[in-house]
């Protein structure tokens, strides 16, 4: 039997800037093109250029916001102003998954007029792109780019950094808090109802019935790395981490100060401003004393020149991580989920210093596999210092990182996520003998 001949399928893909979730949804839609389908993505402007790369083609939003994750000013979330993570969730609750979801809505449905597509892929977040697939009645798969966040029996309430429950403290914790957590977001259900009647659809009883109702969930992570649940809903896959291949991206040679000999550790804290140059201040300076080799990337929010460096610490704006953490000994990192995943998919350890959004809970996972440590954010150069020293000096956190790394290797790459989306416009998919 020949292998199957795949006719070319219209994707349309919907995005938003917020930094880690760009990288692994573009990889996908560029391994469709790489397969002969047609992939256009709905995305702000400031993601262009990054589209074009990837060989897909730009659509520009309408009604939704423009937006940079990177600037200060034209920040969708802006959620490093809040004092509190109750009052952080609140600003994404508010401002990203319903505050958008009639720009969006409106946007993937002028979209999908104007080039009718098989398939809509949405981030899991755009509420407006499940509204306007439903609607249109296409195929909907919504890209999960982190550890999964919904109830499901056997997780802790997602956004609170919790470890799985083990004895009673816990278990009473996790009942306390599933509730809060359902009743937090079905705040905001009437006013995806509301959006949901402007386009002709019934109104739901539940803000979670929406994710129910895309064809698939995939979660790009590794279950190798994620809690396991008791039980997930019948349209969630995992289905690995989307890591750019290394050929794709420009060249890069590891050139970090110091003698070739000593530990190398990556410290990378978002792409996004998060008001995080103080917390690099201070593990740059907890390097600085240290037999180690320090390589910092900046990202488009940080600015190297407000930044003073010991001779064993060198910065740049940029660097492609996966060709990084090969030659890493640790990372130091936020704990956004495209850092953790990449240094784990390496075999290295972290150290997580959460500062919001899914940092906490890919944190907890992080110290739950024995792949590294959590400190605060607000933790002094002393600490640090001392953790850095930890991590290096207990193997135990290298064996663990490499016993993700085996976990998934075993996900058989992109091929599953690639399987699903094709899946996803099976009419269109033929095999000749």
């Amino acid at each position: 039997m020949e292998h199957a001949i795949h006719q070319p399928i219209h994707y349309l893909f919907v995005l938003w800037d917020g930094g880690g979730n760009v990288p692994p949804q573009l990889a996908l839609a560029r391994r469709l093109t790489e397969r002969g389908h047609h992939v256009r993505i709905l995305a702000p402007r400031i993601l262009r250029s990054r589209i074009e790369a990837a060989g897909c083609q730009f659509v520009r939003l309408h009604e939704t916001p423009e937006h940079d994750s990177s600037s200060r000013t034209e920040d969708l979330l802006r959620d490093w102003e809040a004092r509190t993570p109750l009052t952080a969730a609140g600003l994404v609750r508010d401002h990203l998954i319903f505050g958008t979801a009639s720009g969006y809505a409106s946007d993937v449905t002028t979209a999908i007029a104007d080039e009718r597509p098989d398939v809509v892929v949405t981030d899991y977040l755009l509420l407006g792109g499940y509204i306007a697939a439903e609607r249109a009645g296409i195929p909907l798969a919504a890209l999960v780019h982190t550890v999964y966040p919904l109830p499901a029996p056997g997780l802790p309430p997602y956004g609170m950094g919790f470890q799985p429950a083990k004895g009673v403290p816990s278990r009473v914790r996790d009942t306390l808090f599933a509730p809060v957590f359902r009743r937090f977001y079905n705040a905001r259900l009437k006013n995806l109802n509301g959006v949901r009647a402007t386009t002709g659809l019934q109104p739901l009883t539940s803000v979670f019935e929406q994710f129910a109702r895309a064809n698939r969930l995939l979660v790009l992570t590794s279950q190798a790395f994620d809690f396991p649940a008791d039980s997930l809903p019948a349209n969630v896959r995992y289905v690995g981490p989307q890591l750019d291949d290394p050929a794709w991206l420009a060249p890069w040679k590891p050139v970090p100060s110091g003698d070739s000999n000593l530990p190398l550790v990556l410290v990378s804290l978002s792409t996004t401003y998060q008001q995080q140059a103080d917390v690099v201040q201070r593990v740059v300076a907890a390097l600085a004393d240290l037999p180690v080799r320090g390589l910092v990337t900046l990202g488009p929010a940080l600015d190297g020149k407000q930044f003073t460096l010991p001779p064993n610490v060198r910065a740049e704006p940029y660097a492609p991580h996966i060709l990084i953490c090969p030659h890493a000994d640790l990372i130091v990192t936020h704990g956004g989920h495209g850092t953790v995943i990449t240094a784990l998919n390496a075999g290295v350890p972290l150290i997580c210093l959460p500062m919001g959004r899914d940092q906490g809970d890919n944190a907890a996972r992080v110290v739950w596999r024995g792949a590294g440590v959590r400190r605060s954010s607000k933790a002094d150069a002393t600490t640090l210092r001392q953790a850095i020293q930890h991590v290096l000096g207990e193997p135990r956190f290298r064996e663990g990182a490499r016993r993700i790394a085996s976990g998934i290797a075993l996900d058989g790459g992109p091929a599953q996520a690639i399987a699903e989306l094709e899946g996803l416009a099976s009419p269109l998919v033929l095999a000749s003998e």
